[in-house]
């Protein structure tokens, strides 16, 4: 994969250097580290030096943005290697719940402990993992494995969005954080081409072997040429909280996962969940009150601009994740495309993220203004969605692009702009809990997305079935589908007509359905404050009375 945009953009952009600012410990203000004995007070940054940071941040966020869509294409013949199809889905769920629940820990403790050190653990956490994972044997290796990878992909994305922090200030902060959302874009349809490749072409354990070269790579870039302060302060995790966050996360999305599949949504099962998950969740949040040092300190929720970006990150993963996930399986199931076709598909929908994230990255660095482009977004989702809605059996591809540039557009004017509010609104002490907060918040809202919108599409297919097909063969042929789309080839040319037909008018109720989401994502981002991007590091550390 080649990063030539990207390149071009370090080549033609003018980037001042920027100034490190290296506070000493104060009795008054304990949470300022002091920093390495000796150092200089400040340091600056050439052109070059910043050029290979970001793009060893980007490799970084390559690395657990790819993996979560890599292994899709793959699974069927690990599973089949590793003589596991009942333990099919856990590969995927064991990522990621470990992912899930290890990206708020990490920004915390990177603003206790010194973001370097944090990330670069994160790094090999994540490639000891890949490596485990490439060399199973079992599928209950696999899992235990796919976990631990998990465990530092929580870091990976979370602590390269929170560097970028460090080391460029607001107002140039949006350009570089477009380019993030693209590399988001592109995983999203690099992942599962190329786990089809490696597969048909290799073996899939080269799946998760690819990752060591780019992983080595971010690692000795970052080890080389990122210095950032040093912290010598005593500390204290809060693990009690730690513990209440990943029992509530972890039962949340064991919930969404099991419900409506494994167990009914109103079974024992599932309510013990989500009753377990909103009781911990409770728990976690007084526990946070009187925590001396919480994980996801409370004060932070006083500040508007994170409040609205949080519930807006969370509404946003919500409809991008529905959309990333069933529009795919339209293609599959009701156009008979293969996966690598219904991969390239979206394409229209990454291409439109990529522009609109590059573009509006570039244009808040210019005017120092972001709060139009969420709102622009924001706009743009209820209007994609309506789109959709009219989707059919013989719907055009080119119409189909033109909407998924839409879509993409939406995405992309909102996801990286609610990362560079955040990090302005908060401070630097904050900086790494801020964004793994809003990141936190997006993946919670992705995963609910996927099952609520799973939810509908299994209802609406089971009552268009019922209402078009005779007696008991609605069920009959459901149940015959359960296999996807290999089971149509059981039915006669009639019954599949039908049923692609009840197939294309589940999918139009889905994005029907979706659309009061997105219409809640455009009334929420409303409420976003603009407020003026700081233009140095120096302003950013003189809003906390931080000597320079």
């Amino acid at each position: 994969m080649t990063f030539s945009p990207f390149s071009s953009l370090f080549r033609t952009s003018t980037i001042r250097k920027q100034k490190i600012v290296r506070p000493a410990t104060s009795p008054k203000n304990p949470s300022v580290a002091a920093t390495v004995p000796g150092a200089d007070e400040h340091q600056e940054r050439t052109h070059a030096e910043i050029m290979v940071i970001i793009t060893a941040l980007m490799l970084a966020m390559l690395l657990a943005a790819l993996d979560q869509t890599i292994v899709s294409t793959a699974l069927p013949r690990i599973a089949s290697d590793l003589h596991g199809l009942s333990k099919y889905s856990w590969v995927a769920t064991a990522y990621l719940l470990t992912s899930a629940i290890s990206t708020p820990l990490y920004g915390k403790i990177s603003d206790m402990f010194g973001r370097k050190k944090i990330f670069q653990a994160a790094i090999i956490i994540f490639l000891v993992g890949s490596v485990l994972c490439g060399a199973s044997q079992t599928m209950n290796q696999l899992i235990i494995f796919r976990g631990l990878q998990g465990i530092g992909a929580g870091g990976l994305i979370v602590l390269a969005m929170a560097t970028v922090g460090d080391v460029v200030s607001p107002r140039e902060r949006g350009k570089y954080q477009g380019y993030f959302g693209a590399v988001f874009a592109v995983s999203s349809v690099a992942g599962p081409l190329l786990g089809g490749l490696f597969t048909d072409h290799l073996s899939w354990r080269w799946v998760f072997y690819i990752n060591l070269p780019i992983g080595v790579f971010a690692l000795i870039a970052i080890a080389t040429r990122l210095h950032l302060p040093v912290k010598r302060a005593k500390h204290k995790i809060d693990f009690t909280g730690a513990g209440l966050l990943a029992l509530s996360v972890a039962t949340l999305l064991l919930a969404t996962v099991w419900g409506g599949i494994d167990y009914p949504w109103a079974s024992i099962q599932i309510i013990g969940l989500f009753a377990t998950s909103i009781i911990s969740a409770i728990l976690f949040v007084i526990r946070e009150h009187y925590a001396k040092e919480p994980i996801i300190p409370l004060e932070l929720f006083k500040e508007s601009v994170f409040r609205v970006s949080s519930l807006l990150s969370f509404l946003v993963g919500m409809v991008m994740f529905g959309a990333l996930i069933f529009l795919p399986e339209y293609q599959q199931l009701v156009r008979g495309d293969t996966a690598t076709k219904s991969g390239l598909m979206l394409l229209p929908l990454v291409g439109g993220l990529m522009v609109a994230s590059i573009t509006s990255g570039r244009l808040i660095s210019k005017f120092g203004r972001y709060r139009i482009f969420p709102v622009i977004g924001t706009a743009l989702l209820p209007i994609a969605f309506w789109l959709f809605s009219h989707i059919a059996v013989g719907t055009s591809r080119v119409l189909l692009g033109v909407w998924m540039v839409v879509l993409g557009i939406g995405i992309g004017l909102v996801m990286p702009v609610l990362t560079l509010a955040v990090q302005n609104a908060v401070g630097r002490k904050y900086l790494g809990t801020a964004t793994s907060v809003v990141t936190f918040f997006r993946s919670i809202g992705s995963s609910l997305g996927a099952a609520i919108f799973g939810a509908i599409l299994t209802n609406r297919l089971a009552y268009h079935l019922d209402h078009t097909l005779p007696g008991h063969a609605g069920a009959s042929v459901a149940k015959s589908l359960s296999s996807g789309a290999a089971g149509l080839k059981q039915l006669s040319p009639n019954t599949v007509h039908t049923v692609l037909t009840a197939f294309a008018s589940s999918f139009h109720d889905v994005f029907l359905f979706g659309i009061p989401f997105a219409i809640l994502a455009f009334i929420t981002a409303q409420f976003l404050r603009e407020t003026p991007l700081k233009s140095s590091t120096r302003d950013e550390a003189a809003g906390e009375g931080l000597e320079l």
